[in-house]
């Protein structure tokens, strides 16, 4: 039972991230009818409230050495933030709700993984599991966005209640199953200590995951207007670009985890800053100010490729490192969360270089190519550093 439900946790995980974050900005705008200033704010503090939670949660259950109550609270309070959203009716209320409700809510997902390198899970089963919540993501925006044009801001905050009540469920079971192993077996595990061996080591990596996730976040975030502003494209093109991006991330996640069995995370990591570098060049090359590959949605579309094992490597070698390179799981899982949070704050002033520059949105996938190759020299730097501690 335990093994078809950890990977329905994964999918069920992710669906609900992946309805919930594309469309909290629409179901804000729908509900009050809010400036794209009041927009900002909120989501603002919604993102500060989860980064402390992703800080606190974690060491309370890296203490205790339990991973999964955190988890059903994650649920629970999903469940409340939906009902909440649906009936507020003012701006304070809202920013309530996203704050106290919705920040804690966001530590579900590192959580689950968490518990499963707790269980022992392998680099390769965690890599899987996340492998799944990228299944999930292709088809969760999606599939938010035709709820939200059939049933209003409304029937997808209820799809996201629905989804995480599953997800509560599937917790619950999964604490059945280990008080029940509980019953039978000794106790052996003892709270998880969080020291890391060589805080030099992790400083760095820290740095050179906000620079990859900070340009990625600042590349899809600007798609539809690269393409349809700077390349003069049809808009859709953008979403069949992401798309693509999304739908091979999938397989190239399942590539890295049977890889990750003969190779360290670092050099898929470092393998991943290579392709990374390479996909920026050639988005820059595609914004036409170069010319040698027009501005074809097909360059577009095939670079992609590079594109999705910079970011599967970046998601899975990703997460397997942190949780090498810090004992505690919980701590671990949440570092490299919040990693990702401020890189997708760093992106912001990326985007802002757009109007500076003749190259346009352009400028954007040209920023990108130097803190990608940035971050390679501080993953280097971090591999020795690592390897003078000893630690991989």
């Amino acid at each position: 039972m335990k093994r078809a439900l950890l990977p329905s946790a994964a999918l069920l995980w992710g669906l609900q991230i992946s309805f919930l974050s594309p469309s909290l900005a629409l179901v804000l705008v729908a509900l009050l009818h809010l400036t794209p200033g009041q927009v900002g704010w909120l989501l603002a503090a919604y993102n500060a409230s989860a980064f402390l939670a992703a800080v606190v949660v974690p060491r309370w259950a890296d203490r205790h050495g339990d991973y999964l109550r955190p988890m059903a609270m994650a649920a629970t309070l999903t469940v409340a933030l939906t009902g909440a959203l649906a009936v507020a009716t003012t701006v304070p209320l809202v920013l309530v709700a996203l704050v106290v409700l919705g920040g804690p809510a966001g530590v579900g997902v590192s959580m689950f993984f968490a518990h499963l390198r707790h269980e022992g899970a392998t680099n390769t089963e965690v890599v899987n599991a996340r492998a799944l919540i990228s299944v999930a993501w292709v088809a969760g925006p999606p599939l938010a966005t035709l709820i939200l044009g059939a049933s209003g801001s409304h029937g997808v905050l209820a799809a996201i209640g629905a989804v995480a009540v599953l997800n509560l469920l599937t917790t619950v079971l999964l604490l059945r199953i280990r008080r029940r192993r509980a019953s039978v077996e000794e106790p052996h595990d003892s709270p998880v200590t969080t020291r890391v061996a060589s805080r030099w080591g992790l400083g760095l990596l820290i740095v050179a995951f906000l620079a990859m996730q900070g340009g990625n976040a600042a590349g899809v975030a600007v798609m539809g207007l690269f393409v349809s502003k700077g390349l003069g494209l049809p808009v859709w093109w953008a979403g069949v670009i992401l798309g693509v991006a999304a739908g091979l991330e999938v397989p190239a996640l399942i590539l890295i985890g049977r890889l990750g069995r003969r190779y360290s995370n670092l050099r898929l990591i470092a393998s991943g800053t290579v392709a990374g570098t390479a996909y920026y060049v050639v988005m820059t090359l595609a914004s036409g100010a170069f010319g040698p590959f027009g501005s074809s949605p097909w360059v577009l579309v095939g670079a992609q490729v590079l594109n999705a094992w910079f970011y599967a490597t970046v998601a899975g070698a990703g997460l397997t490192l942190f949780q090498e390179v810090i004992p505690g799981p919980g701590a671990a899982s949440g570092t490299y969360s919040n990693a990702a949070r401020l890189g997708a704050v760093a992106a912001g002033p990326i985007i802002a270089t757009a109007s500076l520059t003749s190259l346009g949105y352009g400028s954007v996938f040209a920023i990108g190519a130097v803190t990608t190759v940035l971050a390679l020299v501080l993953v280097v730097l971090s591999a020795r550093a690592f390897r003078m501690a000893r630690v991989v």
